[in-house]
């Protein structure tokens, strides 16, 4: 064979082997990013799951302390209204009548902070592994700077 014919198949391959190696590497960027995107996705799957469940349990907390309350509202409005029915003057029922709106609205105002600290309890479990989430996304993507 001839050196010209020697150097074009030298030429060719080396070409050759550049392309396959080339292709191959690219072939293995593409499933790496995959496998990336891949655990990505998976992991904000499992944030949302996360996420949902702690707003679940948020929320029955929250009717479980507005039932708690309510039966309790209940009970002592009747007490205060049997309670009433045995004033012996007007006097006395203005006073206890009094009395029970002084009670039940500290009872009012009371249950509302506490439902307020349950509800900002509850929103700061259910948005936690979305932001985590987020910050994880974010960072990644500042690595590819």
């Amino acid at each position: 064979m001839s050196e010209a014919a020697e150097a074009i198949k030298s030429n060719f391959d080396k070409y050759t082997t550049a392309g396959n190696q080339a292709f191959k590497d690219g072939v293995e960027k593409t499933l790496g990013a995959l496998n990336e995107v891949n655990g990505l996705a998976k992991g904000n799957v499992e944030a949302v799951v996360e996420s949902l469940t702690a707003a679940t349990k948020g929320a029955e907390t929250v009717g479980a302390q507005a039932i708690a309350f309510s039966k309790k509202n209940w009970e002592e409005a009747v007490a205060a209204a049997k309670t009433l029915s045995g004033a012996k003057s007007v006097q006395e029922v203005i006073e206890l009548q009094s009395k029970y709106a002084k009670s039940s609205m500290e009872a009012y105002v009371s249950e509302m902070n506490l439902l307020t600290e349950t509800l900002s309890a509850s929103f700061k479990d259910t948005f936690k592994p979305i932001n985590a989430r987020m910050t994880a996304a974010v960072e990644k993507f500042q690595s590819y700077r």
